[in-house]
């Protein structure tokens, strides 16, 4: 099965060492994205994958082309287009002082996007699976056009279509309301990934009769029944509504786990401790790139597909960087309860 992720590739500028904007005088580079994170960890997992995406054709994005081929993502339906590539630079948190992420993708290539720009059929001619996430439509109007023309072709050819709601404040600036755009895109959606943020800001969801609590340690899977359940009224197409569940003690120590909701039963997941995170940007990433893996190896067992979807991402805050670099083994090795650490020699 051959999965077709579109979105837009960003340069990411970290300081070194957990300094501050202010203390740096040097960054590290790194390159990813939210669509472009998913093909990457499916690339990991031996699933045919193609990233579609606008790149500017100049060094920098030769380079992001580069990183993305190298981890074994297909790019040969990428356009190149534009004057530029987004960055984004984070500040990475530590312990109680927590990350910082600062955008700087206005006027990027895909931001300048334009329908009739990609040949979704073709795109699509040997795919099975599509996902896009709720960033694509926050960057641009024209993105948002675009996406809309992803999923209807992707709908009219029978394509499983995914998305990762994502609701990003800094990015919806452009003078449309969220729920607007977003809830034409998601009725085309097959699996719906979100938690509560993006439901109330995307569709003014929220739970009925029962408080989502965050007491620093968890979010009680429980609340996000009633809000899976109109998700699923509101968006009748919708198979599957998923949630991840971080509790955050502090910028270094949360706990991770996650729920899904098939119409008829609500699967929960164990909840893992992760009490020295290296890196928590692209953890919802890991968690959809495995939801998707699992659900094309398990197509008839939601719970495995989910611990698997929940272990990779909890795998995921021990990498530097967007990606989740980990295999299959790693993965299921700390599904069997493994998460020892211990050198593999």
């Amino acid at each position: 099965m051959k999965v077709v992720t579109f979105g837009e590739i960003m340069l990411r500028l970290s300081p070194p060492n957990y300094l501050r904007f202010s203390q740096t005088n040097s960054f590290d580079v790194v390159y990813g994205g939210g669509e472009s994170n998913v093909a990457v960890s499916l690339a990991n997992y031996g699933i045919p994958v193609d990233f579609v995406t606008r790149l500017p054709k100049n060094d920098i994005g030769q380079c992001a082309l580069m990183e993305i081929r190298k981890r074994g993502v297909g790019t040969d339906k990428i356009i190149f287009g534009g004057n530029r590539l987004g960055i984004y630079f984070l500040e990475t948190g530590a312990v109680s002082r927590g990350s910082k992420v600062v955008y700087d993708r206005s006027h990027s290539s895909i931001s300048e996007i334009q329908t009739g720009m990609i040949n979704w059929k073709e795109v699509f001619k040997d795919a099975s699976w599509f996902h896009w996430t709720g960033i694509t439509p926050a960057i641009s109007q024209s993105a948002a056009d675009v996406c809309l023309e992803a999923v209807k072709v992707a709908s009219e050819m029978g394509i499983i279509i995914s998305t990762d709601l994502n609701y990003r404040a800094k990015l919806w600036k452009y003078g449309v309301k969220p729920e607007k755009i977003m809830t034409k895109l998601t009725s085309y959606c097959d699996i719906i990934l979100g938690n509560e943020e993006d439901a109330e800001k995307h569709f003014g969801i929220k739970p009925e009769g029962l408080d989502i609590t965050k007491d620093g340690r968890k979010i009680k899977a429980e609340a996000f029944l009633s809000v899976c359940k109109q998700m699923m009224k509101k968006f009748p197409k919708a198979r599957k509504v998923i949630t991840t569940l971080r509790g955050s003690i502090s910028a270094s120590h949360n706990t991770w786990a996650g729920v899904l909701y098939d119409g008829n039963k609500m699967y929960q997941s164990k909840e893992y401790q992760i009490t020295h995170i290296v890196d928590r940007v692209g953890g919802g990433d890991s968690f959809m790139g495995g939801l998707i893996y699992g659900l094309i190896q398990n197509p008839n067992n939601n719970q495995k597909a989910l611990d698997f979807a929940v272990a990779a991402s909890c795998l995921k805050h021990t990498i530097k960087g967007d990606a989740n670099l980990v295999t299959v083994t790693e993965v299921e090795k700390l599904m069997k309860g493994d998460g020892s650490g211990r050198v593999v020699r």
